[in-house]
């Protein structure tokens, strides 16, 4: 029997051809019956709706042109007011806010805001975005997911963030603040304990004075001033009472009818477990530093009750070695306090003897009106040399008898050949806070001026005009 032979005659047999494949059967999407399904490839949930009204087409293409700036000074304003008015951004202009909102930590509330719930949906993609959900949401009440969020902030967040969820949590539910505070509590470090504690001044109330006389104790005396000091802002806390008792045993009324002084000799234990240092710590003796820390923890009321209204407590003759600890520490009282009587009264005292970060904080304690009244009638007379601190108390817009006082000054020192760098804090503040209808006399200022002061005032009036079109896109 012949075989067919390898070799060069198999290699002229016809090649053998490739079998057509077989037909392939169609996947049948439907399980075999009685077999459970097979979970398929995970899909992104769409976004969710944004329910805001849309913003306005001339705002969203200010926003565009805020966004292309690096580091506009006009954008914090911008987000502040198109967040009070609740818009909704175009979709496209999220992520070029959320990536601005990623380098400047100041944009993040009010960026977040706005965002919306698309933010929160892009955030859970891009871990550049992170921090998106960390921050409460405004809507975390209506979408448990958003609360999940809110909650793992104090879990997982970075120390500021918990210290503005700490804080935002006690302005709407005081006790439910100081019961995640609590939670925690033990195992914070000192210095996050401390800036937490001052956290507690939003809502504070008769709720936490428990938790505040604990802190007394605390290891680190930091703590435990800043505890003290919040009990002293307390009415009726049993400190304030203790420290009342100590004041009238260092202060009264004498035969003449002058103040008497008599600072405490020494610092017991009891003062101490109440925050006061045992040595002075800034440099003053220590009798007049302890006095200073008595007479500032205690109520106003009480000298109110023993010395009559502020202005006549002031006139009272005093000892002059005291005299400045005393007035000092009332001053100190009545920021604490809020108790713009004596605020006023203080002020009135050293009207005309130059600012200092006393005057500046018992400003803060009057309404807005009166404290740029009272601000307008100091750069009258003392110019903007010391002025800063006391306009920064003032909010936007400012009265016309202030921005005139500012601009009139402005004027003066560009008439003094003044460097204008020397006021660019003061400028810097003008620029956000002047009415808009300065702008006109800011023109006017500039075409009077030096080349130098010439470009400042001309930048100054268009500054003025484009925050004027800006918020007026976003009414």
């Amino acid at each position: 029997m012949d075989r067919p032979r390898r070799g060069r005659a198999a290699r002229h047999q016809p090649a053998r051809q490739p079998r057509p494949p077989r037909p392939r059967r169609r996947a049948d999407p439907r399980p075999a019956r009685g077999a459970a399904a097979r979970p398929g490839p995970a899909r992104a949930r769409p976004a969710p709706l944004d329910e805001r009204p849309a913003l306005p087409g001339p705002a969203a293409r200010r926003l565009a042109s805020l966004l292309a700036e690096s580091g506009s000074e006009l954008l914090p304003q911008w987000l502040g007011r198109a967040r009070d008015r609740g818009f909704a951004l175009p979709p496209a202009l999220v992520p070029s806010l959320l990536d601005a909102a990623r380098q400047r930590s100041d944009l993040r509330g009010d960026a977040v805001a706005l965002a919306g719930p698309l933010g929160r949906w892009l955030a859970g993609m891009n871990p550049d975005w992170r921090y998106v959900l960390r921050l409460p949401s405004a809507d975390e009440d209506a979408h448990p997911e958003a609360r999940a969020g809110a909650d793992a902030v104090w879990q997982e967040g970075l120390f500021a963030e918990r210290v503005t969820h700490l804080t935002r949590l006690r302005r709407r539910d005081p006790a439910a603040g100081l019961a995640l505070l609590r939670s925690t509590w033990r195992t914070e470090r000192a210095e996050d304990r401390l800036l937490f504690l001052d956290a507690l001044q939003e809502g504070l109330g008769a709720g936490d004075e428990e938790f505040l006389e604990e802190a007394l104790a605390d290891r680190a005396k930091n703590v435990r001033a800043t505890a003290a000091e919040l009990l002293s802002t307390l009415p009726g806390s049993a400190l304030s009472e203790r420290m009342a008792a100590r004041a009238r045993l260092a202060v009264a009324v004498g035969p003449e009818g002058g103040l008497v002084v008599e600072p405490p000799a020494a610092c017991d234990t009891g003062m101490q477990r109440d925050g006061i240092a045992p040595v002075s710590p800034t440099g003053r003796g220590d009798r007049a530093f302890w006095l200073g820390e008595v007479v500032a923890a205690t109520p106003l009321s009480c000298w109110t009750e023993l010395l009559g209204a502020p202005e006549r407590a002031l006139a009272l003759p005093t000892a002059p070695e005291w005299a400045d600890e005393l007035h000092e520490a009332w001053a100190r009282a009545a920021v604490r306090q809020h108790a713009a009587d004596w605020a006023r009264a203080l002020l009135a005292l050293h009207q005309g003897r130059g600012t200092s970060g006393t005057q500046s904080r018992l400003l803060s304690v009057l309404p807005s009106a009166e404290r740029a009244a009272w601000t307008a009638r100091f750069v009258l007379e003392q110019g903007l040399a010391e002025a800063f601190q006391l306009l920064v108390t003032c909010p936007p817009p400012w009265s016309e008898e202030l921005a005139e006082a500012v601009l009139d000054a402005l004027a003066r020192a560009a008439a003094a050949g003044a460097y204008p760098w020397s006021h660019s804090g003061v400028l810097g503040v003008a620029e956000r806070s002047l009415p808009f209808a300065a702008a006109a006399r800011a023109d006017a200022l500039a075409e009077a001026s030096s080349s130098a002061w010439a470009e400042v005032f001309t930048r100054l009036a268009t500054t003025l005009r484009t925050r004027s079109a800006m918020l007026a896109e976003l009414a």
